[in-house]
């Protein structure tokens, strides 16, 4: 018999999908489920350290405020999404950490659809009561690798632009198609990212990840304003905790493509991630083509206070 126990060898991942843990490989879902049908759906992702799940506050807080917007209920309270994220992380814990009784380290995330609807159409029949899926995955965390940090990440200009007077463009919404596209352009040119612009030429943020700048002892990053993410590292870097503590002065501005071409260091920050080092634009290199000491002070901090944070 194969193992298919959580860790074990030849284990299968485990989800959460409306209350059950199931086979992460299984049909789980209904044919007509929006998130699938329409990209009717928000998420979050973030990470787990030692079984505490790192700023489940703000990310929930988030996920609500975008339900809201697309008038998609939460049938679950943070108490209740809280346990399920910690179910599903224990569903999947390495089996060594299980037999050492160790809580696992875990990128997760939370997916909420609109749910099925028996009808076809934008806003069916019955739409307002219908019942939302709620999915929860989780995935061993994994560091960044090494040698990443040490040649810095290089990114593209994306020909696609946001409009940061769209309803949804701080919304993170499961209709990731322009993200992808943005993506795909990155690997077709040789790249490992790509910065979105806002429709009159500032930089909005990458694919995955916030963007800010280092110039001398401050560090400027865009505002919200900007249609961009509010992203908890990027929160965190504004915060007293953040860029303050290491004695830079952290504050939102407009920024142009020229500006992080002009920076003394630039920084892709996510919450699973953390802080990354961009090193060049469209192939123009940023602050000598490698990474700064910034990056570096800013990632252990992040680090730092995350480990504080779930407990030592």
């Amino acid at each position: 018999m194969s193992d298919t126990k959580a860790g074990g060898p030849g284990a299968r991942p485990t989800a959460w999908v409306d209350g059950r843990l199931v086979a992460a490989d299984s049909p789980a879902l209904l044919v007509g489920d929006r998130g699938f049908q329409l990209g009717d759906g928000l998420f979050e992702t973030l990470r787990v350290r030692r079984g505490v799940a790192i700023e489940i506050g703000l990310h929930l807080a988030r996920l609500r405020e975008g339900l809201g917007i697309m008038a998609v209920p939460m049938p679950l309270s943070d108490g209740a999404l809280a346990a399920a994220i910690a179910a599903v992380v224990a569903a999947n814990a390495p089996a060594d950490a299980a037999a050492a009784d160790a809580p696992s380290d875990a990128a997760v995330r939370v997916t909420v659809s609109r749910g099925a609807p028996l009808g076809r159409g934008l806003l069916p029949t019955g739409w307002r009561e219908l019942a939302p899926t709620v999915v929860i995955q989780a995935w061993p965390h994994v560091p960044v690798a090494a040698d990443v940090l040490a040649r810095g990440v290089r990114a593209v200009i994306a020909t696609g632009r946001r409009d940061p007077a769209h309803p949804l463009a701080t919304v993170k919404t499961t209709s990731r198609a322009d993200h992808v596209h943005a993506k795909l352009e990155a690997e077709r040119a040789g790249a490992d990212d790509a910065i979105t612009l806002t429709t009159d030429g500032h930089v909005a943020e990458a694919t995955t990840a916030n963007v800010a700048l280092v110039v001398g002892k401050r560090v400027l990053t865009p505002p919200l304003a900007a249609g961009i993410l509010a992203g908890t590292t990027r929160d965190w870097l504004l915060r007293p905790e953040g860029a303050a503590a290491l004695g830079l002065a952290a504050a939102e501005a407009w920024l142009m493509p020229a500006d992080l071409l002009a920076a003394d260091e630039v920084l892709l920050c996510s919450s699973v991630a953390g802080f990354l080092p961009l090193v060049a634009l469209d192939g123009v290199p940023i602050g000598g083509g490698v990474p700064g000491p910034w990056s570096a002070r800013l990632r252990a901090a992040r680090e730092a206070w995350i480990v504080a944070a779930s407990g030592g």
